[in-house]
């Protein structure tokens, strides 16, 4: 299939929590392309963790119609969430067992078992620096180990398409970039990823697409380098940013 596929699809989505007055998700529709890096971008309270939440098929929205790789979400859920990997923000790990416990167990929950289990954690524990404490309980890791570790459960069973929620928040240099590297290799292998984060530098580095949603809208959607070079004030993604949500301290 061509990159320029859309491999999810998004049509007018729409959830509003109960004692709000206004949509935390108003109506969105987008398209994200196979073999894509998107980023979703907005301010706190802007709508995009309820919209990762729904296309990761954790919370349903009151309206709207979520294609993914030609599923339908609600019809389809049970077979889209085997093609998919998430790396929640919040670290997802037993701090009472040791990574290749807690590999295991999630290596489990995606149906992986004995000697193919076993190497893919070897292999991904050794990528990522890991193997000489694989052994020791994750709540004695560093943040940036947690977040390696993290990532990894997310990834042991191959997913189509990878949701990332702030994976390199807090984390030291070189453990981000160990896994901003990985995800562009994890990308040319053929890997769509979805991404929030609130590093402006690091999205337009990493994402060749990103929307940014605020109120519950999309209000820019395109590459980044072409909305900062359509902006005469802009320089950077940031100042686009900036421009579209305000100074406003957001809680």
């Amino acid at each position: 299939m061509s990159e320029n596929t859309a491999i999810i699809e998004v049509e007018k989505l729409t959830r509003v929590y109960k004692n709000m007055d206004v949509p935390a998700v108003n109506a969105l529709s987008f398209k994200i392309n196979r073999n894509d890096i998107f980023g979703l971008l907005g301010p706190n309270g802007a709508g995009k963790t309820t919209t990762l939440s729904i296309l990761c098929g954790y919370s349903r929205p009151d309206s709207g119609k979520i294609v993914v790789d030609g599923m339908e979400m609600g019809r389809e859920s049970e077979s889209i969430k085997k093609i998919i990997g998430v790396v929640p923000q919040e670290i997802a790990l037993y701090p009472t067992l040791s990574a290749k416990e807690n590999l295991r167990f999630f290596g489990k929950m995606y149906g992986l078992r004995g000697k193919q289990l076993t190497e893919k954690i070897n292999h991904y524990l050794h990528l990522f620096g890991l193997e000489k404490n694989a052994s020791r309980l994750t709540g004695t890791y560093s943040g940036g180990m947690k977040r390696r570790v993290n990532l990894i459960a997310g990834i042991l069973h191959d997913p189509k398409i990878l949701f990332l929620d702030e994976p390199t928040v807090g984390i030291d240099v070189q453990s981000r970039t160990v896994i901003l590297e990985f995800l562009h290799q994890m990308n040319k292998n053929g890997t769509t990823i979805i991404y929030t984060s609130h590093l402006m530098e690091e999205a337009e580095n990493l994402c060749r697409q990103i929307a940014i949603i605020d109120h519950g809208k999309i209000i820019a959607k395109g590459n980044p380098e072409t909305l900062i070079k359509a902006s005469e004030k802009c320089h950077n993604l940031e100042d686009i940013f900036l421009q579209l949500t305000g100074r406003t301290l957001r809680d």
